[in-house]
């Protein structure tokens, strides 16, 4: 993972944030993303607190074979761990937004993306001297922070 996937202009006041190989499904972070882009920075932080807490699902929208619907949004579940690791790495684009001189009350999500990781590979062992891969899958998120009045 090289850089970011949004080049801000040189007058435009951005503050990004970034989490790297952070073991949670690709798939999952992918719509979790989905459903804060955009969102002011208040409003997907008490999302993502709702979805922890198993009281507002996450709509899938892409990998929702065989998903139960949700009132209100159809096929949706509740992506815990990844609303836990994205809610971490909203807190750090709220801090780099302070620490850039932003005002944070009217931040919102400009940048919400979700790429595949590296491959930590393993085995297991299985009986008669065979084996089957056991790997696990990493994921790479990326927060980008805007002013409401500013973009």
């Amino acid at each position: 993972m090289k850089g970011y996937t949004f080049a801000a202009k040189k007058s435009e006041s951005v503050a990004k944030a970034r989490g790297r190989e952070l073991h949670i499904s690709p798939k999952k972070a992918y719509e979790v993303m989905n459903a804060i882009r955009g969102l002011p920075l208040e409003d997907a932080k008490s999302l993502l607190e709702d979805v922890v807490e198993l009281k507002r699902a996450i709509p899938f929208r892409r990998y929702n074979q065989e998903t139960a619907h949700k009132r209100g949004i159809g096929p949706g579940r509740y992506p815990k761990k990844v609303a836990q690791q994205v809610l971490i790495v909203l807190q750090n684009a709220e801090a780099n937004a302070e620490d850039e001189g932003l005002n944070v009350d009217d931040a919102y999500i400009k940048v919400a993306a979700a790429s595949r990781g590296r491959l930590i590979k393993a085995i297991m062992p299985r009986a008669q001297g065979r084996s089957t891969p056991w790997n696990e899958e990493t994921t790479n998120l990326e927060i980008i922070l805007a002013e409401k009045g500013k973009s």
